[in-house]
This record gives C-alpha cells, sequence and structure tokens, in this order.
C-alpha cells in the first residue's frame, strides 16, 4: 500500500558561493559549496519556509529518499511529509548539510581552491554561528527573507537559538528540541574521548588518512560506539537488550557475547562506513563551543534580549545528556525576555534519541503548534 504521509523520491542539490567567507575563529574560505534538499512547494510569497537544522551525525537528508536506494529514508521522516508534525502541503522545508560536513558541502574531504589537494586537517574550525551564516546565505540564494520556522534537535537545536541571535528578523518561530544552551563539563568529556580515540588512531595520521589511502576506523568506530551510549537510557537499553546472550552459554572470552555488545559494534562499524573522522572532529568540537551566553558574562537572559521570534522548547524525561534542566534555563531566559513561550517536557524512554524516535504525543504536540503558524 502506498505510503500517503511520505514524500517519496527526493534529489539533492548543490549550490557554490564565491564570497569569502570569514570564520568565527578568523580563517577567511575563498568560497564554498552546500548540499541541501527541498521539500514541499514555496508559495508566492516565500512565506511558507522552514529550516531543518541537523545534528552531530545528520545531514540534508532528513525526509524521503533518494531514487537509488529505496531504503535511504531521511533521518528525521517520520516528522516531515504531507500531513505529518511538519506538513509539506502547508511549508516549503529545506534541509541542508552543514559547511564542514561530509555529505557533499564543503569539508576537510574537499579540494582546497589554493592548493589544489584534499584540505584534511587545514580545514578550518567551524562553529554554530558559521553554519548560521552560510544557512542564511542559501536562504537569500533561494529567494527566502524570513523562515515561518526553524526547527533542530540536539546541536540542530542550538543552530535554530543561533539564529534567533544573529537574523532576529528573520525567525518568527523557533523549535528547539533537546537542546541545551551550552554543554555541560561531563558533555565536553564525553566529546573530548571521542576525539581522542579518533586521534589516537595510527591511521589518523594527523588528519591527511586521505594521502595514505585509509581510514581511522578504529577510532571512529570507538567514538561512535561511545556517543551511542550516551543518546540512550539505561531504561532503553534494559528493556531492548537487558543482559541477554547472543548465543547461549557463556563464552569466557573477549568476542561478542551479550546483545548490547553486537548492537554497539554494529552501529560503530555501520558508523565508520558512512562518516568522515575530520568532520566528526570538527562537529563535536562546535558542539563544546556554543556558548551565546559567554560575551554576557554567563548571563542568559541578556544574551536572548535581542530574539524576537516565538518559540516552542521541548525536553525528554530520560534524555541525560541534554537534560530537561537545560531546556528549563533556556525557557527562563526567554520568558525573562517577555517572549512568546511554548514548553513541554514528554515522557519518554528513549533517552536523547527521544527526538528522531516516532511518537505520538511528541509529534501532535510539534503538529499543533506548526498549524497555527500563519503563512
Amino acid at each position: 500500500m502506498q505510503d500517503l504521509t511520505s514524500i517519496g523520491i527526493v534529489t539533492s542539490e548543490k549550490v557554490e558561493f564565491d564570497n569569502k567567507l570569514h570564520l568565527k575563529s578568523g580563517a577567511i574560505l575563498d568560497g564554498y559549496e552546500l548540499v541541501y534538499e527541498t521539500y514541499g512547494e514555496l508559495n508566492e510569497n516565500k512565506s511558507n519556509a522552514v529550516l531543518i537544522c541537523h545534528a552531530l551525525a545528520s545531514n540534508h537528508h532528513a525526509a524521503g529518499y533518494h531514487d537509488d536506494d529505496s531504503k535511504s529514508i531521511g533521518w528525521w521522516n517520520n516528522m516531515i511529509g504531507p500531513g505529518k508534525a511538519i506538513d509539506t502541503r502547508k511549508f516549503f522545508v529545506i534541509g541542508v548539510n552543514n559547511l564542514g560536513g561530509c555529505h557533499g558541502s564543503t569539508g576537510p574531504a574537499s579540494i582546497n581552491r589554493e592548493t589544489g589537494q584534499l584540505y584534511g586537517a587545514d580545514f578550518p574550525m567551524v562553529t554554530v554561528q558559521d553554519w548560521v551564516a552560510t544557512q542564511a546565505q542559501l536562504a537569500d540564494y533561494l529567494g527566502i527573507h524570513e523562515f515561518a520556522a526553524i526547527a533542530g534537535g540536539s546541536l540542530g537545536g542550538m543552530q535554530a537559538l543561533q539564529w534567533t541571535l544573529d537574523f532576529p528578523d528573520r525567525v518568527r518561530h523557533a523549535l528547539v528540541i533537546a537542546s541545551a544552551a551550552k554543554l555541560t563539563a561531563q558533555n565536553i568529556a564525553f566529546n573530548d574521548v571521542a576525539r581522542q580515540a579518533i586521534i589516537t588512531d595510527p591511521d589518523f595520521y594527523g588528519g591527511d588518512y586521505y594521502s595514505h589511502n585509509t581510514v581511522p576506523r578504529r577510532g571512529l568506530r570507538l567514538a561512535r560506539m561511545l556517543g551511542h551510549i550516551t543518546y540512550l537510557s539505561d531504561h532503553s537499553m534494559a528493556e531492548k537488550f537487558g543482559r541477554e546472550l547472543r548465543n547461549g552459554p557463556l563464552g569466557f572470552g573477549f568476542d561478542v557475547e551479550f546483545e548490547i555488545e553486537s548492537y554497539l559494534r554494529y552501529q560503530g562499524d555501520k558508523f565508520a562506513d558512512q562518516f568522515d573522522a575530520n568532520t566528526y572532529l570538527l562537529m563535536t568540537k562546535a558542539l563544546d563551543y556554543f556558548d551565546p551566553a559567554h560575551d554576557f558574562n554567563g548571563n542568559l537572559r541578556e544574551a536572548f534580549s535581542v530574539a524576537r521570534s516565538n518559540f516552542l522548547v521541548l525536553s525528554f524525561t530520560t534524555d541525560w545528556r541534554f537534560s530537561p534542566e537545560r531546556s528549563h534555563a533556556i525557557v527562563k531566559a526567554l520568558l525573562d525576555n517577555e517572549l512568546n513561550v511554548s514548553y513541554a517536557e514528554i515522557t519518554s524512554s528513549y533517552g536523547h534519541d527521544s527526538f528522531l524516535m516516532e511518537d505520538n504525543y511528541y509529534h501532535e504536540l510539534v503538529k499543533s503548534y506548526m498549524k497555527n503558524i500563519h503563512v
């Protein structure tokens, strides 16, 4: 039976920008490319655009599937489509692969125009502010002055927040899901352990592994396994895997015995086949650096004093990596600035990954909010 809520086949597009891009780090790119996808139709007034900002390991492919692979379902396909929470019959939805990414946009595996060689370790650090600046240029290219909404979970939620600070007059609504205004020390520690797993892999070669025709697979695999543990809750792991053994009795060795071990190794292997290690390093550093209150002596209320958007802030009860307390801090800062804020703490057993899951209450909440956005 045909899925009437599916976007169906989608095609990625690429745009090249020749202007100099001044990054937060002080580095300058002479030009760059962004890969993006769009779903739905832009209305005559260009007032129905919604930008989807991706998280650490995601990309521009948020919904639908590619014609050469029917299994290549977009990472937020359960949220975006005809009749879904972000309804493509009403909205023109844009997904973009961020600068520094490894799915077509300019990144470490791209050619450096100055040298004619792959950037590798020479690719500059990027920040959430840099991503927002390039997304704004993409919006200009598409003729979109103002977004009806900008939405994202986790690192994507940070980008939505940054948009309301850097371009307050270009965002009417921001959906900030399972996110935070800055990482905790524990989160930074997790990211550093993941980075060290990659950097200390003998096949990393200081980030220039491309020229050695290899990848730091072991390090990238370990980084993903560690990250995946933090995205799940204890309850969800216990419910899904428990202490189940794969093959009967204990083997009294170090091969895979428990189902959870098998799962983590599978996820690590899969990720190492699909993601670039240098990009992973850049993305985790962007997470670490994000702190809009830094220039305001840690005062989040002052940081958000320029914001003009309406906000939907969502958190999940078992998300211990981006806990509800982090969302509470965002909500308080927004309310202190007398902004229009809707907030919900959603009961879920899936930990940080909850924002990716198909949950009826969660999706109906987002759908109700989006229905009230006038285009």
